[in-house]
């Protein structure tokens, strides 16, 4: 009796010390297990492959921006002998650079702010109000999205030429503004869609009329929406090649992409990659400032959609 009893105390003590049970992960939650410990590691790896391929290429093109031609070829991954700004000057003053770059950020500034106005008020139209040809108009934007550019290089050249606005600032800034319309509402459409109609009655309710209701309550409302698709805007803009160089042969109003091809042509055999890097350069910064800054809005409307 004792010694049976001495072991059903000593198993109880030992029930009682040891660690409880891990509780049961949640439901619809599986337990982390060495496939995916794999599928981690291979996506880290795969990431940062890419990040290199992406940053070694920004990085020396930075570099070399600050060599010459000599340089670049005798030693192309060594740092610069000396830290001069003088290919930005060059490229910024004989190229013409600067004046390309004045004109793309007029261009390019003034069709993002028209195209982010109109189409945020045609999407909020479309998705909040229900009138006859409501679907027809959204789906005509649609239709808009599949038209390639370069089908309405030819008819856009003579309606240009019709209205004298070919080869002129203000005739590529409609132009912009018409092919980044049809994008800009179909993103904004469904943001606009689901927001909370009890908001909107309220602001009908303290008195405020359908403009107010939708620059003051609605607009802000949709902010995620509108950074993201103003960042795909700017980006698809800035980079616009094909419009430029077929509407607009004014040498006096290209935009950078335009400068850029003729300051890589009218070099010739006799190129100044110094300068050229250094053109390069001014021509991806703003890209990514305006990408630094407003990644927080990106992200936060990607998730924003998902949960949606």
């Amino acid at each position: 009796m004792t010694a049976s009893a001495s072991t059903d105390s000593d198993t109880s003590q030992q029930a009682v010390t040891s660690d409880p049970p891990s509780p049961p992960p949640p439901p619809g939650q599986k337990r982390g297990g060495a496939g995916d410990r794999v599928v981690t590691s291979v996506s880290h790896i795969v990431l940062g492959l890419w990040a290199l391929l992406v940053i070694i290429p920004l990085l020396w093109t930075l570099l070399s921006s600050f060599k010459t031609s000599s340089e670049i070829f005798s030693s192309p991954f060594s740092l610069p002998a000396t830290w001069s700004f003088d290919n930005y000057v060059s490229a910024w003053t004989s190229e013409g650079i600067g004046r390309y770059f004045l004109n793309t950020v007029v261009v390019v500034g003034t069709a993002l702010v028209l195209v982010m106005l109109l189409g945020s008020m045609c999407a909020y139209v479309l998705a909040r109000f229900s009138f006859p040809g409501n679907r027809l108009i959204y789906y005509l934007m649609l239709v808009g999205l599949t038209f390639p550019i370069f089908l309405a290089i030819v008819p856009l050249f003579f309606v240009l030429k019709g209205f004298g606005i070919l080869n002129t600032l203000p005739g590529l800034i409609i132009t912009y503004v018409a092919f980044a319309l049809p994008f800009t509402v179909f993103f904004l459409y469904p943001f606009f869609r689901v927001l909370p109609q009890d908001v909107a009655e309220a602001a009908e309710i303290d008195g405020a009329g359908e403009w107010r209701k939708f620059f003051q309550v609605m607009l802000p409302m949709a902010k995620p929406g509108i950074a993201s698709v103003a960042i795909f805007n700017f980006l698809g803009l800035w980079n616009q090649f094909l419009l430029p160089v077929a509407l607009n042969t004014n040498r006096d109003n290209y935009v950078l992409s335009q400068g850029m091809a003729a300051f890589a042509s009218r070099a010739g055999y006799n190129t100044d990659y110094g300068r050229l890097f250094a053109a390069v350069v001014i021509t991806i910064v703003p890209v990514l400032i305006v990408y630094v800054i407003f990644q927080r809005q990106l992200q936060g409307s990607v998730s924003q959609g998902a949960s949606k």
